[in-house]
């Protein structure tokens, strides 16, 4: 199985810090904020991964990241020409992903306590469709929200006012290569842009979105705040 990790975006909720630097090579506690996707990664038996950013910072992440050797990984890159979505950014991998291979997505700003290997083991019995990890979150408001019934996931709700449940899809999904295909047929949202939410949903649609819910801690390290109490988090854990 390969992974893709999704390390573009303006990251603009962290100017002035991303003016002049891409927010995943940001620190968090001692590392820069990458490396700990990179890491969750390979300590989940994952040694093959592609790295998509934008061109600004491109170098900067090869010069970090190198071939990944001394992460135990093999690494390899690819440009984000313009930012447009999750999703458009997604569609970048569909060359380093055979067809019919399953694959782990991660955004590079989401960081988290639990291994993957659990999540990873059982979508590798999974026949068909994809899975999303999600989080119990205080505020469910500021994420895309899982509808449920019976345990299964129905509909993902982006920012809903009035949430029906307290579960929040985090930037950790698992495909198979049919999700190149859904991707195809989606058209930007109102704000312009591909949304991961929107494909997800094709498959939810299909009743072929299955989930897990992480146990651990999970932040989006994507503002001062958040990306503050990363740093906590991760020093926590380190001891």
């Amino acid at each position: 199985m390969k992974g893709v990790v999704l390390a573009g975006g303006t990251g603009s909720r962290l100017r002035p810090l991303t003016q002049m630097i891409n927010k995943h090579l940001l620190p968090v506690g001692e590392k820069p904020m990458i490396q700990y996707a990179i890491e969750k990664l390979g300590n989940a038996g994952i040694q093959d991964i592609l790295v998509i950013t934008g061109r600004q910072s491109a170098g900067l992440f090869v010069d970090y990241l190198g071939s990944g050797d001394r992460f135990g990984v093999q690494l390899t890159y690819k440009i984000q020409e313009q930012a447009g979505g999750i999703a458009q950014a997604l569609g970048l991998a569909e060359d380093f992903i055979q067809r019919g291979q399953k694959f782990v997505v991660m955004l590079g700003d989401n960081l988290f306590e639990d291994s993957l290997l659990p999540m990873i083991e059982v979508y590798r019995t999974q026949e068909t469709g994809a899975m999303v990890l999600l989080k119990e979150v205080e505020d469910p408001r500021r994420y895309g929200v899982a509808t449920m019934s019976h345990g299964r996931l129905d509909v993902i709700v982006e920012k809903p006012e009035h949430p029906d449940s307290p579960y929040a899809v985090t930037g950790i999904y698992l495909y198979d290569s049919s999700v190149f295909d859904i991707i195809k047929g989606q058209s930007p949202s109102t704000r312009g842009e591909m949304e991961i939410t929107d494909v997800n949903n094709v498959y939810a649609a299909t009743h072929t979105l299955n989930h897990r819910i992480l146990k651990g801690w999970w932040i989006d390290a994507g503002t001062h705040e958040s990306l503050f109490q990363a740093s906590v988090f991760v020093r926590k854990e380190n001891g």
